[in-house]
């Protein structure tokens, strides 16, 4: 297949319209997206990031009146979400209306809707005319792309066409809120955090150890470059080796190693180590670095979405 590489959002939105898969921009990474209403479009999704099949797609829509057309039994605190974060990096889970495929949710009766306020992503939706699902535009595992140059060394020959625009803002996926019950719940961390979402809904909670609701992003490792992840610890210090490495956190790593590092990136704050942290990981990558070394930071704001991609980063299974 021949990947076309546009900057125009109509053209990106006649291949889209036509049942094929669509690379576009969004303020936290970018998507790979389908006709979300399209069993058979979607699948391509799922074959063009070689993604598991119980892994489920977050739907995007262009107009918070969608939500009533995809979604059904939203609560009341779900619409004053919304009218608070919308649009922006917060996507909700809500019951799912019959007229969204099972493989858009991978089997699961609920469907998770954001709205992103990317104004070229936006132009995008609105062209395309139709809700777009679209998990990160990587192959399954590896780290997040923020850059379009990413999904092309990542999905090149497998999509119809790539529509560029500017690296994204956040550079970690959205916040996920399971809505189907009587409280908010936060399934996933991301820029909109749980300090934030408090103040609007204060009865919001964090999920059970024990809870089997799977959600985009939640499963299976994720976000790893090839290169191994290792965050740093207080009784690892100071690291005393000879070899490649990489690393990136908020201190200088002379107070952590040896030698200095092959590579590294000094971050000023959390934001915008989150927002580094994936193209971060894919120059290692490209520089054949064995390891990665990562500073943690406190869990709380950004901090916490940022940890959890670390964490995930850093796992073996």
């Amino acid at each position: 297949m021949e990947t076309i590489v546009t900057d125009s959002p109509q053209m990106a939105a006649q291949f889209l319209r036509a049942g094929q898969t669509v690379i576009f921009p969004t303020e936290t990474v970018y998507g790979l997206g389908a006709n979300a209403l399209d069993a058979t479009a979607v699948l391509d999704i799922y074959t063009a990031k070689n993604r598991p099949a119980d892994n489920p797609l977050i739907v995007h829509i262009y107009n918070p009146n969608q939500i009533t057309q995809l979604g059904r039994n939203v609560p009341d605190y779900a619409w004053t979400l919304v009218e608070k974060f919308w649009p922006g990096p917060l996507t909700l889970l809500v019951y799912k209306q019959p007229i969204v495929p099972d493989t858009t949710t991978a089997g699961s009766d609920k469907v998770c809707l954001r709205w992103p306020s990317l104004p070229l992503t936006q132009e995008f939706l609105r062209e395309c005319g139709l809700p777009v699902a679209a998990p990160s535009a990587n192959l399954s595992g590896r780290p997040s792309p923020t850059r379009w140059q990413d999904c092309l060394e990542d999905m090149e020959g497998r999509v119809a066409a790539i529509l560029t625009g500017p690296d994204a803002t956040f550079g970690l996926e959205s916040t996920i809120l399971d809505c189907t019950g009587t409280f908010p719940v936060l399934m996933r961390p991301g820029s909109i955090t749980l300090e934030q979402l408090a103040q609007v809904v204060p009865a919001i909670q964090l999920p059970s150890q024990a809870t089997a609701l799977i959600l985009p992003g939640t499963k299976y490792r994720h976000y790893s470059p090839r290169a191994q992840v290792i965050i740093l610890t207080a009784n690892q210090l100071p690291l005393d080796f000879s070899g490649p490495f990489a690393y990136i956190g908020l201190t200088d790593p002379a107070q952590f190693f040896s030698q200095p590092p092959t590579h590294q990136l000094i971050v000023t704050d959390v934001t915008e180590y989150g927002s580094e942290l994936f193209a971060f990981f894919r120059e290692c990558d490209r520089r054949n670095l064995p390891a990665i070394y990562a500073e943690p930071v406190p869990p709380q704001g950004v901090g916490r979405a940022l940890m959890n991609r670390l964490s995930k980063a850093a796992s073996q299974i």
